[in-house]
């Protein structure tokens, strides 16, 4: 059992006080604090969340006692506040996408790595006991050679998440930045390949504001000649997610799989035989992470998903937006060395 920690929340956000926060309170963490920009909303976020501070300055609450903070203001925000979190000298769990380029993803990991501290990405999908029991199909060769992937991760946007998503691209509105970030994460964790380009087409299906892609499809190469195709969407009411991994040997099939909750069933159909896969404990997708995370600034173990995987999901993102924009293929950046 690793010690409970500390936290300060950056940012008030939905994601912190319906997943996040009672994944904290249920292993025993603490919130000491959180920023908001807008104080008065803060206060009341922090009233009603049972939180003791509550301030609208960075540098206030970077001066906290605590152990971590937890990153969750909008996306153009994610620089900034988790490159203050490192030079505070505290362990950083940032929201997805890590930052929205490159150039500061790797600033945050640099950042992290001179101050000593463990960086995180919360892509909360690599803790789903589903994802994780396709992992382990395609990893002990059950599957044979990975051939093609499809993922189904077109949702409706609950009405409460209905604000920035859709109508502010200076703060990384669309589903690309949302959604297809997490699947391009979950695909390599599933496949243990990276991806070495994108062709991808957006659109925009009148739920968003104008120039704003609320639905895209995209195919993903791999190493190793592996296909993925995706398709992500805030306007798609009734499909449910899904994914299916296809290979020489073997193709499973999950139902409610990209979802924030530990649900789905798993079947694996091979030569002669179609079977329910027992994907063991089905626990809490951020208590798991959190656990991880904890462990990590233990020194006894490391995050789900690290900052440099949150760099990879980045790069696939922007990827997809290039080859949306172009038209054409495009390539994903490694992190420079």
């Amino acid at each position: 059992m690793t010690p409970p920690l500390r936290w300060v929340l950056v940012g008030a956000s939905d994601i912190a006080a319906t997943r996040v926060l009672p994944a904290m309170r249920a292993l025993g963490h603490e919130p000491v604090g959180v920023l908001s920009g807008d104080l008065a909303r803060g206060q009341a976020y922090a009233q009603q969340h049972g939180i003791p501070v509550a301030t609208a300055s960075l540098s206030d609450a970077m001066a906290l006692d605590a152990d971590a903070v937890y990153v969750s203001t909008t996306n153009q925000h994610h620089h900034e506040h988790a490159v203050a979190a490192a030079k505070a000298g505290h362990h950083v769990l940032c929201e997805k996408p890590i930052a929205t380029s490159l150039e500061d993803a790797a600033d945050i990991l640099d950042t992290a790595e001179a101050n000593d501290v463990v960086l995180a990405t919360n892509h909360h999908l690599r803790a789903s006991p589903v994802i994780r029991s396709v992992q382990k199909l395609v990893a002990d060769g059950t599957l044979g050679q990975p051939l093609g992937v499809r993922v189904h991760h077109a949702v409706s946007l609950p009405q409460r998440l209905r604000g920035w998503r859709l109508d502010r691209p200076d703060a990384g509105a669309g589903v690309v930045l949302d959604i297809t970030v997490h699947d391009a994460d979950a695909l390599r964790f599933i496949l243990g390949r990276e991806i070495l380009d994108v062709t991808a087409t957006g659109v925009n299906q009148g739920l968003a504001a104008a120039g704003v892609h609320d639905a895209v499809m995209s195919i993903m190469r791999f190493e190793d000649e592996v296909l993925a195709f995706t398709h992500d969407a805030f306007t798609v009411p009734y499909a449910g997610t899904a994914l299916e991994v296809h290979g020489s040997e073997a193709s499973v099939f999950v139902s409610d799989a990209m979802t924030q909750d530990p649900d789905g069933e798993v079947v694996l159909k091979r030569a002669g035989s179609i079977d329910t896969v027992d994907v063991g404990p089905r626990d809490d997708l951020y208590q798991t992470g959190l656990s991880a995370f904890a462990a990590a600034v233990a020194g006894t173990g490391e995050p789900l998903a690290s900052g440099m995987d949150g760099y990879a999901s980045l790069a696939a993102g922007l990827a997809v937006t290039e080859s949306i924009r172009t038209g054409r293929r495009a390539q994903t950046a490694s992190r420079p060395r």
